[in-house]
C-alpha cells in the first residue's frame, strides 16, 4: 500500500454500484489521494463493518424556496395553494435573503454526503429572476465540492408567447442551465410542449419537467413528452419529475406510457416526501400514496431517481438535504425491496440523468469520493443509526457528518 494511502475494511458494495465482476460479500478498498486505488474481496474479515456508496446525486431540488415555512405556513396537502403562497413570498425575495437560505441547502447537501445536486429556480417572467444570479455565483463558490445545475421552473402556458420562451431559453444557455416547465393538464398541451423542445433544440439544451404532479387519471403530459422525445430525436437529455397521475391510471394506460418513456431513454425522478404530503385528501387517511410507478418503470429498463424535492417550505414543511433518509422513505411507500438492490435511485440513476461525468460505479480508478454507511446490512438502513456515516470527499473524511 502506498505510503500516505488509506483502507476501508470489511464494507458492503451494493451489487448495483460494483463496477467490477465478484461475487464476495465484503471488500477492502485502498484509498491514494482523490482516487480509490484498489477494491479487493477482504482478506480478514468475517463480518461486515458497514456498506460504501458513491456520493449521491440529488436530481430535483428547490434551494431558492426552502427553509421558508415559518414565513408562508404548509399547505397542507393543497399544491395550488402553495404555489400561490410561494409566488406571493416570491415578490419580495432579494439576493440577500436568498443566499443564506440557498447555502444553507448545499451545506445541507454537502454534510450528507451529495457531491452533485440540480435545483429547479422559479422563473414565472420573460425577465432572468434574482435567484438566477445567486445560483451562478455559489455554483462558482462551491466547485469542487457539490456540482450545481440548474432548471428555469416555468409554467407552460408562458412558452405560448414566442419573445418570452425566447428569451427565457437564452438565458438559460447563457448560463448553462437545463430549460424546464411545470406541465399540468394544460389547454393545447401538445404545441406548448413542441414550443419548449423546439427552443431547446435550437439553443442546444437539455430539458427537464415537473410533470402530472396530481392524482388526475386524465393527466397526459408524461405520454405527450415522451412521444415529443421520440419525434424529435432527444432520448437521453429529458428528465421527467412527479409523474403521480400514473399511479391512479389504469394500468394499461400507465404501463403503455412508461413503455414510451422507456423507448424514448426519458430519466425519471420520483419525490416521496413532497408528493406523500400534497396528494391525496386530507380529511381522512390518504389511500392513494401520490408516488410514480417506481417497479413498473424499473421493469421496463427505466431505473428511476429518488430526490429530495422541497425541504421546509409550503410545499413540504419538514425534511432535510439528506438523501439516504429519502431513500429509506421511498424503500418504504414503494415497497424497493432487497433495498440494496435500489440504491442506484440516488447514485447511478441521477448521475446519469444530470450526465455526470463519473456514473457513481465503485472500482479501481475511480473518485474517492464515498459514503460509509454504520449500517451492515439492508435491514439496517431505516434505523437512524445505520444511516450515520462517514463522508469521503477526494479521498478525505469530513471532520463532522450525519
Amino acid at each position: 500500500m502506498a505510503r500516505g494511502a488509506v483502507k476501508l475494511e470489511a464494507l458492503r458494495i451494493p451489487k448495483p454500484l460494483r463496477g467490477f465482476a465478484s461475487e464476495a460479500e465484503l471488500f477492502d478498498l485502498v484509498l491514494d489521494g482523490d482516487r480509490v486505488a484498489s477494491v479487493a474481496p477482504s482478506a480478514r474479515q468475517a463480518s461486515a463493518r458497514g456498506i460504501v456508496l458513491s456520493a449521491c446525486v440529488d436530481a430535483h431540488a428547490h434551494i431558492d424556496k426552502n427553509y421558508t415555512v415559518q414565513e408562508v405556513g404548509a399547505a397542507q396537502g393543497n399544491l395550488f395553494a402553495a404555489i400561490e403562497r410561494m409566488n406571493g413570498h416570491r415578490a419580495g425575495w432579494t439576493a440577500e435573503s436568498l443566499r443564506p437560505r440557498m447555502e444553507r441547502a448545499l451545506e445541507d447537501a454537502w454534510r450528507s454526503g451529495t457531491r452533485a445536486l440540480r435545483t429547479h429556480l422559479d422563473w414565472v417572467q420573460p425577465e432572468a429572476p434574482v435567484s438566477l444570479a445567486v445560483f451562478e455565483s455559489l455554483r462558482e463558490a462551491w466547485r469542487g465540492r457539490v456540482e450545481l445545475q440548474f432548471v428555469s421552473l416555468t409554467p407552460l402556458d408562458l412558452f405560448a408567447d414566442a419573445e418570452a420562451g425566447e428569451r427565457i431559453a437564452r438565458e438559460v444557455a447563457r448560463a448553462g442551465g437545463a430549460l424546464g416547465a411545470f406541465v399540468y393538464r394544460n389547454e393545447a398541451l401538445l404545441p406548448k410542449l413542441d414550443r419548449v423542445f423546439e427552443l431547446a433544440h435550437k439553443h442546444g439544451l437539455s430539458l427537464d419537467f415537473h410533470v402530472d404532479e396530481g392524482l388526475d387519471a386524465d393527466a397526459s403530459g408524461l405520454r405527450a413528452i415522451a412521444q415529443l422525445v421520440r419525434a424529435r430525436g432527444f432520448a437521453g437529455r429529458v428528465v421527467c419529475g412527479h409523474a403521480c397521475s400514473l399511479s391512479v391510471q389504469d394500468d394499461a394506460v400507465a404501463h403503455e406510457t412508461l413503455a414510451l418513456c422507456a423507448g424514448a431513454g426519458l430519466h425519471l425522478v420520483a419525490l416521496p416526501t413532497t408528493n406523500l404530503y400534497l396528494q391525496g385528501a386530507w380529511d381522512r387517511t390518504p389511500v392513494p400514496r401520490g408516488i410514480t410507478r417506481i417497479r413498473e418503470a424499473a421493469a421496463r429498463g427505466l431505473r428511476a431517481c429518488l430526490a429530495t424535492d422541497n425541504v421546509q417550505d409550503a410545499f413540504y414543511p419538514y425534511g432535510s438535504y439528506d438523501l439516504v433518509e429519502t431513500f429509506g422513505l421511498g424503500v418504504q411507500v414503494a415497497h424497493l425491496a432487497p433495498a440494496l438492490d435500489w440504491i442506484d435511485s440516488i447514485t447511478l440513476a441521477p448521475a446519469r440523468a444530470l450526465g455526470l461525468a463519473w456514473d457513481g460505479r465503485i472500482a479501481a480508478g475511480c473518485p474517492a469520493d464515498l459514503v460509509v454507511l454504520a449500517a451492515t446490512d439492508e435491514h439496517e438502513l431505516i434505523d437512524p443509526r445505520g444511516r450515520r456515516r462517514s463522508v469521503i470527499r477526494a479521498g478525505r473524511i469530513l471532520e463532522h457528518t450525519a
